[in-house]
């Protein structure tokens, strides 16, 4: 299950173009990655993880993901941005 800090967090980013906009910025600690969404749109966001070196953790789905960030849809992707 999810921590709490996702959802809590006033500094986060939901969903792709956020979260690759937040990369390309360079104040991203942390990305979440939901296990059942598409693996080609992930891929950018996976791959600049990777380079950067920032810690990628994966949620079982989408929905899961969501309500971690408090929404009522699911989430591909989702980060905690540095404060």
């Amino acid at each position: 299950m999810l921590d709490e800090t996702l959802k809590k967090s006033k500094h986060k980013t939901v969903g792709i173009k956020q979260t690759l906009r937040a990369l390309e910025k360079g104040n991203v600690f942390r990305v979440y990655i939901a296990k059942d969404a598409e693996m080609h749109v992930l891929r950018p966001i996976v791959e600049q993880c990777r380079n950067k070196g920032i810690e990628l953790l994966e949620v079982q789905t989408m929905i899961e993901l969501g309500k971690a960030c408090g929404i009522e849809v699911g989430a591909a992707v989702a980060a905690l941005l540095a404060e």
